[in-house]
């Protein structure tokens, strides 16, 4: 939880990081942060549910995620004591609401992981048929929580291999695909043909939003950055910009090379399928080495991002401090969190990869939501910020991107819906009982 401890002038400078991030530094750590591999993530689910037009659900989505990432740079040019939404809802409604955005967002994190394992053992297990996917999502969930557990830090060198390892295999994608499109396959075919269907194709785009969670994430580089103001802004935009683009060029490059819609049980692992017809055992060999140690390399930084948020939590009595605010003597890690995320996360052995995926869309659209409408909130009605130019700004923008992101919403599966309600009302119930029915001041909560 950030300190709000008064500083003198000489303290703060012998304390502060140093400034030496422009914004091509700050967008190769916000396009890292993504994780460029998450386009495959749901490519067979997508591709099933719009019926072949996953390019189309990635363009949609990235029309509305970019109204949602402007509202994130302006909001970040007032607010730099934390960029995330629960601070900007805070500034923008007030705790309550602040607090909730907070719990909301927190299940995005907390199943982050489980998603990673699952898709591990999906795509493990089209591989070795032999083992059941179960047992390397499990092996999976070992390996990363005893890694969290003692801490190595020598670990965090590996997302340098990982990051190499996935830039290999899009190169060789593209590579091979460019001299494999289908013939008689337009190359308008991935966004609209003859059976083109809205409602399927927006659908599929509420799901995709798991693409771009984190984008926000260069607002945590603040200090750290030339001229965050400026800097800061411009690299959120710049990164939703080319993340949509390039998981819509890959999107459009595995439909001309592969226009099949493989649904049912395949749909999960469909693209192996896409792969392994595209450039057989070298292509699906590079990309389950690069798929997978970046699922490893995810899982292992959600565990350990979810769990200390949730020991500072524990640590100020937001959520129960035997369990959740004490480090372990030996390694000084919060074991009790880390557990506690082991624990949900084996629940992926009953789960499915759309179901996860979709859940956690809900929390990344309502976060958006409320994003889009603490802007209006924040400057023209407690600031009342005057002229045309900041009703555009300030008004039009954020309306544009509240109503394209409550649209997406509104376009998740109904089981969805109730499952992401019920968890906002376990969170207002829970507020309700840290504040003795709203007697005492609403706790704050840590959060990415």
């Amino acid at each position: 939880m950030p300190r709000s401890v008064a500083m003198s002038r000489a303290a703060a400078d012998t304390t502060s990081l140093k400034r030496s991030l422009g914004i091509p530094t700050l967008v190769v750590f916000g396009l890292a942060y993504l994780v460029p591999m998450t386009v495959f993530t749901t490519y067979g689910i997508v591709n099933e549910i719009t019926g072949g037009y996953l390019s189309s659900a990635y363009l949609l989505t990235l029309l509305a995620v970019l109204f949602t990432a402007i509202s994130y740079a302006t909001l970040s040019r007032k607010i730099t004591s934390a960029g995330s939404a629960y601070a900007y809802t805070r500034q923008g409604f007030g705790p309550k609401v602040g607090f909730l955005t907070g719990w909301t967002v927190m299940i995005d994190y907390v199943l982050l992981p489980m998603l990673n394992y699952l898709l591990i053992g999906v795509y493990l297990t089209q591989q070795f048929p032999a083992v059941p996917g179960w047992v390397f999502a499990l092996l999976a969930l070992v390996v990363v929580t005893g890694l969290n557990i003692v801490g190595i830090d020598a670990v965090k060198s590996a997302n340098v291999v990982i990051i190499a390892l996935q830039a290999v295999f899009f190169v060789v994608f593209f590579a091979i695909a460019a001299q494999s499109f289908q013939p008689g396959v337009n190359a308008f075919d991935p966004f609209v043909r003859g059976d083109f269907n809205l409602a399927a194709v927006t659908a599929g785009a509420a799901i995709l939003c798991l693409s771009f969670l984190g984008f926000d994430a260069i607002s945590t580089m603040a200090e750290e950055a030339r001229d965050p103001q400026r800097t800061i802004p411009r690299a959120i935009v710049t990164t939703t910009v080319i993340a949509g683009v390039f998981f819509i060029a890959v999107s459009w490059v595995a439909y001309m090379t592969f226009p099949e819609v493989i649904t049912g049980e395949g749909a999960d692992s469909a693209a192996l399928s896409m792969l392994a017809h595209l450039g057989g055992n070298l292509l699906t060999s590079l990309f389950l080495a690069a798929y997978v140690t970046g699922a490893m390399g995810s899982a292992l930084a959600s565990q350990a991002s979810v769990s200390r948020i949730m020991y500072s939590m524990g640590r100020d009595r937001v959520l129960p401090h035997r369990v959740f605010g004490t480090l372990s003597q030996r390694f000084r890690t919060p074991t009790g969190a880390i557990l506690v995320v082991a624990v949900i996360s084996i629940s992926a052995v009953f789960s499915s990869v759309d179901f996860v995926a979709s859940i956690v869309s809900f929390g990344a659209l309502t976060a958006f939501s409320l994003v889009n409408l603490s802007v209006i909130s924040v400057f023209l009605i407690k600031k009342n910020v005057p002229g045309k130019k900041s009703i555009f700004i300030h008004g039009c923008l954020p309306t544009i991107g509240f109503a394209l992101t409550v649209w997406l919403w509104t376009s998740l599966s109904l089981t969805t819906l109730v499952v992401g309600l019920c968890w906002i009302a376990v969170g207002l119930l829970y507020l309700i009982w840290l504040t003795r029915g709203f007697k005492r001041p609403v706790p704050e909560m840590t959060t990415p």
